[in-house]
């Protein structure tokens, strides 16, 4: 089974008001956690994404497609990066994910998410 944890952004992100050298104490922690899914097996990718001003937006409008450059308003709504990971049962990820350090460093508000990937093999849901 595969899990995707993804990093939500934040308006600070976004704005890249934050310093230009990551915090070394939070840099550390993911590094630490990473080197532990690593050494466990179970890390298939990890990365973090550049702030929404150096992307862009395909919309969809029957057979019209629009480019919108960023960046988006709703940082809520963002990525900031993502860890997936390929466990035995939804109860491991869990453990995983718990561990997961804060993004945005202790003490603050911050929201990972984490979404199982479709297998070839899944069912069609009906």
């Amino acid at each position: 089974m595969r899990y995707m944890i993804i990093v939500k952004s934040n308006p600070a992100f976004e704005a890249e008001t934050t310093p230009q050298s990551p915090d070394e104490k939070l840099m550390a922690a993911m590094a630490g956690y990473h080197e532990q899914l690593a050494r466990a097996g179970v890390l298939l990718d990890a990365s973090g994404l550049q702030p929404s001003r150096k992307g862009w937006r395909i919309h969809y409008d029957g057979q019209k497609r629009t480019v919108v450059d960023g960046p988006f308003t709703e940082s809520k709504e963002l990525i900031a990066g993502f860890t997936t990971i390929q466990v035995r049962s939804r109860e491991e990820a869990l453990e995983w994910s718990r561990r997961f350090p804060n993004p945005v460093g202790d003490n603050a508000p911050a929201v990972i998410e984490v979404r199982q990937l479709y297998e070839l093999d899944d069912p069609l849901q009906a």
